[in-house]
């Protein structure tokens, strides 16, 4: 958990200071290796702010300046049709630099932690995908990356309102297209593709594998590519690969959903879908809406096993490997002393599932207990 304390100690910022000339502090929101994030009153506009306060390092001067570079060229695009957080300008406080930002309510993270920690359905799901992909369309079309999409990284604007609306935050690591240097990493490992990985040449469709790993993680409240090290997530990465969309028990749009995260997640770059091209996808065709499984209101449907991902799909370019559970998996083996590639379902997922908690959650990943062969 946070610790606001700490950052906020270092940075001598507490309740009722006041952060250059207009912004008093009611709140420390959360803080990180850069500095804080401090829920402020504008006493020009009598508004409450969201105002993300820099140190005064040389390397996080770089990165907040930086961040202003890359918001100044959103200013352009309308914050609420393009589900980008609104920047209201930044100013100095002594000698850090502070950005400030309307205050929305909480993390695509804490929001699936509150809602359903093992997942959303596919009604829940389409309009936040619908709203990512027009975010990341809008970006993209700018001739920019944000390179760290994840759940953190997307907050929802009020939770007590259906559908629920979403905007993409922190361009800390944004960068413009042209500016990339093949090598560069930036973001978070878990949500990092594999050609940023291993170092490739990269551009705008990193993104659209993050936002294929955010989906099955809202989806099934898992993780799919867990791992403390780059070597851990490529090898997850391709030793799972290939998944298969038949299942007997999915509903038409819970398999359209499934083969449309797996366009995001196609190993060769090139071949990924763009994020206009997810806009005008069949999961959102107005028919498929109308039909949509809402797990919560029926009886409920199976949910996506993982035995189903399992099935091999395009084995011509890819190395078949067996799915693993993304619920993590350094419990379960020494990956040093077994061979990594013979998972089995073993106990199927049924057993650990409860169905009554489990009606909105239709990829049940993290229930597939992995076991090594011998086991």
């Amino acid at each position: 958990g946070l610790h606001p304390d700490g950052m906020a100690k270092e940075l001598r910022i507490k309740k009722g200071s006041r952060l250059g000339n207009c912004h008093v502090v009611e709140d420390i929101l959360g803080e990180g290796s850069f500095g804080i994030v401090a829920k402020c009153r504008n006493t020009e506009t009598n508004k409450i702010e969201a105002v993300r306060v820099y140190k005064s390092e040389e390397g996080v001067l770089e990165v907040a300046m930086d961040e202003i570079a890359i918001l100044k060229r959103l200013r352009r695009l309308n914050p609420d049709t393009c589900n980008i957080v609104q920047c209201n300008g930044f100013f100095f406080d002594k000698e850090n630099i502070c950005i400030s930002f309307e205050l929305l309510d909480l993390s695509l993270q804490d929001y699936l932690q509150e809602k359903n920690p093992r997942g959303l359905t596919t009604r829940e799901l389409r309009p936040i995908l619908h709203q990512l992909a027009t975010a990341l369309s809008h970006l993209h079309s700018s001739g920019i990356i944000h390179a760290d999409l994840k759940p953190p990284n997307v907050m929802v604007v009020n939770r007590h309102e259906q559908p629920l609306k979403v905007k993409l935050i922190d361009f800390g690591v944004a960068r413009l297209v042209s500016a990339v240097n093949q090598g560069d990493w930036m973001g978070t490992l878990h949500y990092s593709a594999p050609e940023m990985l291993l170092g490739e040449p990269f551009n705008e469709s990193v993104d659209m594998w993050a936002l294929g790993l955010l989906m099955v993680e809202l989806a099934t409240g898992c993780q799919l590519y867990p791992g403390k090290t780059e070597y851990d997530v490529l090898r997850f990465i391709f030793e799972t690969q290939e998944f298969g969309t038949s299942h007997p028990g999915y509903e038409e749009d819970q398999k359209i959903f499934v083969s449309l995260v797996k366009s995001m997640l196609s190993l060769d770059a090139s071949r990924r879908i763009t994020a206009q091209e997810v806009l005008k996808h069949r999961f959102f065709a107005p028919s498929l809406h109308q039909n949509s499984t809402d797990f919560s209101a029926r009886s409920p449907v199976p949910p996506l096993s993982a035995a189903s991902w399992e099935e091999r799909v395009d084995n011509n370019h890819q190395n078949p490997a067996s799915w693993q559970s993304a619920a993590s998996w350094e419990e379960r083996v020494d990956f040093n002393h077994q061979n990594p590639a013979s998972w089995q379902s073993g106990a199927s997922w049924e057993e650990c599932v409860d169905f009554n908690h489990q009606k909105s959650s239709f990829l049940a990943v993290g229930c597939i207990m992995g076991r090594a062969r011998g086991h």
